[in-house]
């Protein structure tokens, strides 16, 4: 049964252009952030892995202002975004369902960050209503460092991925807590690295922390960032 579809079109890998695209879309939400808002967040996971750190980074900038609404200049990662298809070659990524099962096909046919950036770019054309909790999801897959397999499935629909209220040492809402992040909030794997840096940086006694408590806070800090950004 097919549960989500997305169509992206890119250019073709002997073309000089860097162009995206979307074609045909079957985004269910309801409810949010529903199939739709899963197969999304599935295909970031499964691609950002694969690209290097300057990329990942700025994918991150790409997610926050789509979910803002904000212009987006073009080109964006070195990719022009429009709504023109014509000579572009085409991925497409399915969820499918059997029973309570649901297993994700990616087509891979095409390079890894068009697809990232097709993701990025249907999320941020659903609808206001749904958009807070999808663009959650897809700040959760930014974190994930495995194969696009069951474990990714898993990791995006776990009961981690909602608000927990508690702070046991080893879960992630104590990772939160410990990195000064609200347990209410799905932050970025860009933003998790740069608080973890300001942290480990202000913790050491050179900037005037005391030197009996610094070794446990950077110990901390070092396993909050671990939980955060283990994925798999």
């Amino acid at each position: 049964m097919l549960l989500a579809e997305l169509e992206i079109r890119h250019s073709r890998a002997i073309a000089p252009t860097r162009r995206v695209a979307l074609g045909e879309l079957y985004l269910p939400t309801e409810p949010s952030p529903g199939f739709g808002g899963l197969l999304l967040a599935a295909i970031v996971g499964a691609c950002l892995p694969r690209l290097d750190d300057e990329a990942r980074d700025e994918l991150d900038r790409l997610l926050v202002d789509l979910e803002r609404g904000r212009r987006i200049a073009q080109p964006r990662l070195r990719h022009r975004f429009q709504t023109d298809t014509h000579g572009l070659d085409r991925s497409r990524h399915r969820l499918v369902g059997d029973g309570e099962a649901m297993a994700l096909e990616l087509d891979e046919h095409g390079a890894v960050l068009p697809q990232a950036l097709g993701a990025a770019y249907a999320a941020g054309m659903l609808s206001y209503k749904v958009r807070p909790d999808v663009f959650r999801l897809l700040r959760r897959a930014t974190r994930w460092e495995g194969d696009p397999d069951d474990r990714l499935m898993r990791y995006l629909t776990s009961d981690e991925a909602a608000y927990r209220p508690w702070r046991r040492p080893g879960d992630e809402a104590w990772a939160l807590t410990v990195l000064g992040f609200s347990v209410e909030t799905e932050p970025a794997r860009s933003d998790i690295v740069r608080r973890f840096r300001t942290l480990v940086r202000d913790a050491h006694p050179d900037h005037g922390a005391a030197a009996e408590a610094a070794g446990t806070r950077i110990t901390d800090l070092t396993e909050a960032k671990r939980i955060l950004l283990a994925g798999a």
